[in-house]
């Protein structure tokens, strides 16, 4: 017989005692399914071309349905934004873009009321320049306290005209801008690791300290029920600020610990932070942004008195491929045992190329593509990775629109192109514009029903054909595919509890392993392959067929099978 993905019941409305018994549940973050909402394109309310937060309160009931248990926002404070809202002026106020502190409010509230938890995006390595403090900085010029506050260094070279050191900004060029001073001569220069618009915080002076921990008690009595923090691999930088005698410096990130990335004394800010934390009731939690050499490394960022939970990026970037996939996941739930820590599993985000184009295209390529490969391969490959991903012990991340089966687009004309990166040689690739374009809501419109003014990034014109409103009730969709399976997950207990999987034989190119009742198998060939049927079909990302005690698993398709 054939055995669809829609084998799943739908999911049903949430009743008021659902809602309660989700927010009772303990240890929550341990299992949960939390989507990531870049507001810019998520819904847009006032037909201004950009999303804003009355559009994704709107949206919440989606979400609810969905089936996830919190909602991640990505930065909505006052910024200029340079870099998107990651170049805060004022951690303290909603960017008018966006909104005010009355729709923050309203959004907290509306997301409780249906079970949802709101997580807020904490910017701690840099401001704006345009935040007061770094203004004042200026202002007051060379010697001033002000300066302290960030890392202001005299040049080297006759007339200090050369950096203080070689680190390069993650956007490319150097990680320096000299500043001309108020009587307007060429003067210091400043650190910023990204943008110049975003000067480095110096998180040796205590006043930054004292600044970060207010702030977190004003989210936290607003009722955010966490935050993602950004670039947590970032803020204290090596003493002394010393050369990395490396040019490229790039290509080491991520395989060694760096001078000023995944320095040891972040961990004492984080001890710090989690004691605020956890002053406040209803389980609220840290989310760490830390890219680290190994994952052994991001372990020590979720001990039992730092932050609860950071993204897997070595999973991230594995290939489609068992093997490597396999050591990911071995390595990833061992190294979070001895913390206590629950592994985290993503597949998408903001800054990098959607996974359906990343496994439309040979692997090698990196997390930021340009080719939109094969699409039909990378579709079928990524609804396989996300049953896969769903499957394993610990947290899953949803980035807005994979749950469409959205690819990147890599096709942007760049005059449109906004990313910081794309405009400074040498630096990221720029092209993470391409994963942030606003997701479609219906099949016609002006920007397939995201608002009434167009989007602030160019659609494709065929994702009509891939809106919420085209997919639902379709059983082949992805939309239904991620329903069902979110629905199955959140049904068993045996679906993202505990910290280990039993691993099974199977032919090669394929994984297989038991949690309690329940047998996920994995091919990642291109080819069909044959495995015993281990119970009861709960889902599949594509059509599976029984006969005689044998399943014929197609090319790139993951199955759950249930034993009770």
């Amino acid at each position: 017989m054939s055995q669809q993905h829609s084998a799943a019941p739908a999911p049903t409305p949430t009743t008021d005692a659902a809602v309660a018994t989700v927010a009772r549940r303990r240890d929550w973050w341990r299992d949960a399914v939390i989507y990531q909402v870049y507001p810019r394109s998520f819904a847009d309310s006032n037909g201004d071309g950009m999303g804003d937060l009355e559009g994704i309160r709107s949206r919440l009931p989606y979400l609810r349905d969905l089936g996830v248990d919190a909602v991640w926002l990505s930065p909505f404070y006052a910024s200029p934004q340079a870099d998107a809202g990651y170049d805060v002026a004022d951690y303290r106020a909603v960017d008018p873009m966006f909104g005010t502190l009355l729709d923050a409010d309203a959004l907290i509230r509306d997301a409780h009321g249906l079970g949802l938890r709101i997580i807020v995006d904490l910017v701690p390595n840099h401001s704006s320049e345009q935040h007061e403090w770094f203004k004042r900085a200026l202002a007051e010029g060379p010697g001033s306290p002000s300066r302290d506050r960030y890392h202001f260094r005299p040049g080297k070279g006759a007339n200090g005209e050369l950096p203080p050191n070689d680190w390069e900004s993650i956007f490319g060029g150097p990680a320096w801008t000299r500043v001309t001073e108020p009587d307007g001569t060429p003067g210091e220069w400043y650190l910023h690791l990204f943008a110049p618009e975003q000067p480095d915080f110096n998180w040796e002076h205590p006043a930054v300290g004292d600044e970060f921990r207010s702030i977190l008690r004003f989210w936290l009595d607003m009722g955010v029920d966490g935050f993602r923090i950004d670039v947590a691999h970032g803020m204290v930088k090596a003493e002394g600020l010393p050369d990395l005698g490396s040019h490229e410096q790039l290509k080491l990130l991520g395989n060694d610990v760096m001078p000023f990335f995944d320095q040891d004394g972040v961990h004492d800010i984080y001890r710090q932070w989690r004691l605020i934390l956890d002053e406040y009731s209803g389980e609220r939690i840290f989310v760490a942004e830390a890219w680290t050499p190994t994952v052994e490394r991001t372990a020590n960022y979720v001990r039992p008195d730092e932050l609860h939970q950071a993204f897997n990026f070595q999973y991230l970037g594995t290939h489609w491929d068992a093997e490597e996939l396999r050591t990911v996941i071995d390595r990833t739930l061992d190294a979070m045992r001895p913390v206590g820590a629950p592994a985290t599993w993503v597949l998408s985000n903001h800054d990098v190329t959607r996974h359906a184009t990343r496994f439309a295209n040979p692997a090698g390529l990196g997390t930021q593509i340009r080719l939109a490969g094969d699409r039909e391969l990378g579709l079928r490959r990524a609804r396989a990775a996300t049953l896969l991903m769903l499957a394993l012990p610990g947290s899953a991340y949803v980035y807005q629109g994979e749950e469409l089966g959205l690819p990147d687009v890599v096709d942007l004309p760049d005059e449109v192109r906004q990313d910081p990166a794309y405009f400074r040689g040498a630096g990221q690739d720029g092209f993470r514009d391409g994963c942030r374009v606003p997701i479609p809501w219906t099949r016609e419109g002006s920007s397939y029903g995201f608002g009434d003014g167009g989007s602030w990034l160019p659609q494709p014109a065929d994702w009509g054909g891939l809106s919420v409103e085209a997919q639902t009730g379709d059983p082949g969709s992805t939309l239904e595919l991620y329903r069902s399976a979110l629905a199955v997950r959140r049904d068993r207990a045996d679906l993202g509890a505990g910290d280990a999987v039993e691993w099974l034989r199977a032919p090669e190119g394929v994984l297989a392993f038991r949690r309690g009742e329940f047998v996920c198998v994995a091919n990642t060939t291109g080819e069909s392959v044959t495995t015993p049927v281990y119970g009861r079909v709960l889902l599949a990302s594509g059509e599976v067929e029984e006969t005689a005690g044998e399943a014929k698993v197609p090319a790139d398709t993951t199955v759950w099978w249930t034993t009770g």
